[in-house]
């Protein structure tokens, strides 16, 4: 289970934490000397805030390190072997959208007719391969490290977070490619770029909080990794990834209520939900749709936001309950 003090700090806390950070970058940092405590109070709160401060910081100290060399293990590891190393990390989504470009764009005209398409298709295989390389990842991460869970007392949650954000480095190389990719593939970079790091964020926390969910039955259930990849699969075609949305709106003509109908209920998914957020906002707003302006209801646009949020509270919960008995089982 999660000591109370790993948990997330509530937000009062960090604000009187904010100032002594202010203070040491100020003054430390530079070497200016600080103004001097008008009065008794002001040295009383510098002192306890500061202490405090000190405190965290040694009690984190270790989770910090112990995260950043799981990480670095992880993705050494993940290329060991092989010749061209990292560099997979690029070339699966690349001769993956190759594949789907040549089946589902040239041979069955499966497009949306705007040019932005094809780099709006690798930009979904590629946030899709990392939801699902997240939460396949975090869901071995327990088992995978019983050996250390069995010798080193430590939190449990670090082995599924420093899964994650492998998945996460891997991600961001993609986003990268598909950036310089879009000034060549007539992709419209606008203000809403400044929206990214939410969308990211939320598809972050629903992989995490999907990858806690599934480490902890794995640990007890060990058919989950074949049952979740069956899954993995039902919902890529279940999602907007390599077709467009405006092909399930329009695919009955003589009720085209129906498939409007389809279409809101498929953004209504969070995986669908970020994805088709981060098109719209990253390469096409004009002609990716989401669930804000598909949608013009504010009580079920907010349904994916909200999903993701429990889902997540959820992992926690389950997760920080079963930890204690990781070792033992395993």
């Amino acid at each position: 289970m999660l000591s109370s003090h790993n948990r997330v700090l509530p937000s009062l806390l960090t604000l009187a934490i904010a100032p002594v950070i202010q203070y040491n970058y100020m003054y430390q940092l530079h070497a200016i000397s600080p103004p001097e405590p008008t009065n008794t109070a002001d040295w009383v709160y510098l002192a306890v805030v500061k202490q405090l401060w000190q405190k965290l910081a040694q009690r984190y100290r270790y989770s910090w390190i112990l995260l950043k060399e799981l990480v670095k293990t992880d993705f050494k590891l993940r290329y060991e072997g092989s010749w061209l190393g990292i560099a997979w990390s690029v070339l699966k989504p690349l001769m993956l959208f190759v594949v789907m470009y040549m089946v589902f764009v040239r041979f069955l005209r499966v497009s949306d007719g705007t040019p932005t398409w094809p780099i709006v298709l690798l930009c979904g295989i590629s946030l899709w391969n990392f939801f699902s390389e997240a939460t396949t990842m975090g869901m071995t991460a327990i088992v995978s490290r019983g050996d250390l869970l069995r010798k080193i007392n430590f939190p449990k949650y670090i082995t599924v977070v420093a899964a994650t954000v492998g998945s996460l480095i891997s991600l961001a190389i993609n986003m990268c490619v598909v950036i310089i990719f879009g000034f060549f593939s007539y992709a419209h970079y606008t203000w809403r770029i400044i929206l990214l790091p939410l969308n990211f964020a939320e598809l972050y926390i629903l992989a995490l909080g999907v990858a806690l969910i599934l480490s902890t039955l794995f640990v007890w259930f060990r058919d989950m990794q074949h049952l979740w990849e069956v899954i993995m699969q039902a919902a890529f075609y279940a999602t907007p990834i390599i077709y467009p949305l405006v092909m399930v709106q329009g695919m009955d003509k003589s009720h085209p209520g129906v498939g409007t109908t389809i279409s809101k209920i498929m953004l209504l998914s969070p995986p669908a939900q970020a994805i088709m957020d981060i098109r719209h906002n990253l390469l096409s707003p004009e002609n990716v749709p989401t669930v804000w302006n598909t949608i013009h209801t504010w009580y079920i646009q907010i349904i994916p936001v909200a999903l993701t949020i429990i889902i997540f509270v959820f992992g926690v919960y389950i997760f920080q309950r079963n930890s204690k008995k990781f070792a033992e089982v395993l």
